[in-house]
């Protein structure tokens, strides 16, 4: 599996402190004037997939083309029509653009942390980091909120998590496959498969004999959040190694060549097929990673011959996937990376490149009760930044909560009996569901 390292290599430990940020969009008042009056409404989806593209894509260059820009900004890409009348975009994406109906674009999307791990935290969360507290991912609060069956995990996240649980604690943190599938193949996950020729009695003897031993100890703490936590974890993973369900889910070998195919055959679009599986089996929540867009040089070349064509397999696979399983109008899709892209070209290689640009950049949602085919918010002539207000991280998180039946401003109780808002600063954007 090859692992995309970014540029800075910021860990969140690291940081110190971090700035204040004025934010776009609705206000929590006009959130909850739209909700009394019956214009705002609890999500359908029953189940999500977020995928992450680590390093920062180009909005520019993918799903914000400026063909009118200067030839210092515009890049070598030309725009494409789109199924839906009006909508364009970058020319390597043909097959998002024929099923542009089934998601949406938001455009302007504005912060101001050009540091890969801060945003990658910040858009992970819907809350901008802040040294005193770690904020709970959203996997982590889809598995408090949405369990799962206890033979089949709440959360997956293939191949690992970008962040955490936070405060909620290490009992709602998602099941890490450490790998991706590949095209054809059964997809074994430790844990879940049966190395070794271990039969399910095995497993079953000694699970009794750990349930005896478990006994000895119960002078230990009960209200210790990391026991807690293993102590769910060992229960959940006894049940999941025993379910043929669970087993079953992870392998992609199951579905027909045709179907798969769609995906594309590389690890990104085998992962986006498993992610249809897991949620398919009940899973609530998925998590996927198509890195590599911290593109400072050979920017269109990384993009034309790879990353590009990965997303465009992959993505439009999953989101006519869902559709034709009957999924997609129960599960909430969210792509995101952590910020965009210098809208100049830089120098610093042949052909140039982009460097970090938070100020403008893109996301993009689907399925529950979001009304696909078309573009919310607008960026300037250069995509330098927003036309009008920007769209902040935070009402694209209280919307994507939304979409999924989670009120976003859930208060929960941290472990020093803090309270804390699920998104401090976030609204719903009333317009995806309209």
């Amino acid at each position: 599996m090859k692992l995309h390292q970014t540029c800075d290599g910021v860990r969140r430990r690291d940081l110190l402190k971090v700035g204040s940020l004025s934010l776009g969009g609705l206000t929590l008042a006009g959130y909850e004037r739209l909700a009394a009056a019956g214009q705002v409404s609890p999500g359908n989806a029953q189940r999500a997939i977020f995928i992450e593209l680590p390093g920062g894509p180009s909005h520019i260059d993918t799903f914000d083309p400026k063909p009118d820009a200067p030839d210092t900004h515009r890049g070598s890409f030309n725009p494409i029509a789109t199924n839906v009348p009006g909508i364009q975009i970058c020319e390597h994406l043909p097959k998002l653009a024929s099923c542009m109906d089934k998601f949406v674009i938001l455009r302007g999307v504005s912060h101001t942390l050009a540091a890969h791990r801060l945003g990658q935290e910040y858009v992970n969360t819907g809350s901008k980091p802040i040294p005193a507290l770690e904020y709970p991912s959203y996997a982590a609060v889809v598995s408090k909120e949405r369990p799962a069956d206890q033979d089949i995990p709440d959360a997956v996240a293939v191949p690992k998590a970008n962040q955490g649980p936070g405060f909620l604690g290490i009992r709602y943190s998602p099941l890490e496959t450490n790998g991706q599938p590949s095209f054809g193949k059964p997809f074994n996950v430790r844990g879940i498969s049966l190395p070794g020729g271990i039969g399910i009695d095995e497993v079953q003897r000694r699970q009794s004999l750990l349930k005896k031993l478990d006994r000895r100890f119960t002078s230990l703490e009960q209200n210790d959040q990391l026991l807690d936590g293993l102590d769910r974890f060992g229960d959940q993973a006894y049940s999941m190694i025993t379910s043929s369900r669970a087993r079953n889910a992870f392998d992609i070998s199951q579905e027909p060549e045709s179907f798969a195919r769609q995906f594309g055959e590389d690890s990104f679009g085998q992962s986006c097929l498993l992610a249809l599986r897991l949620v398919e089996s009940g899973v609530r929540f998925v998590s996927l990673q198509l890195g590599g867009w911290d593109t400072h040089t050979d920017n269109f070349t990384k993009l034309k011959t790879n990353n590009l064509p990965k997303l465009d397999f992959g993505l439009s696979g999953l989101l006519t996937g869902l559709e034709q399983r009957g999924l997609l109008e129960s599960t909430a899709v969210f792509v995101t990376g952590e910020f965009g892209r210098t809208p100049k070209i830089n120098s610093r290689s042949a052909e140039g490149g982009r460097d970090h640009y938070p100020r403008c950049m893109f996301m993009l949602m689907a399925g529950g009760n979001v009304r696909g085919g078309q573009v919310i918010g607008e960026s300037d002539d250069t995509a330098s930044g927003p036309r009008h207000e920007g769209i902040s991280p935070d009402n694209v998180a209280a919307s994507f909560y939304h979409n999924l039946g989670i009120d976003p401003n859930t208060e929960y109780d941290s472990s020093t009996g803090r309270p804390i808002t699920l998104v401090r600063d976030g609204s719903v954007i009333d317009q995806l569901f309209s």
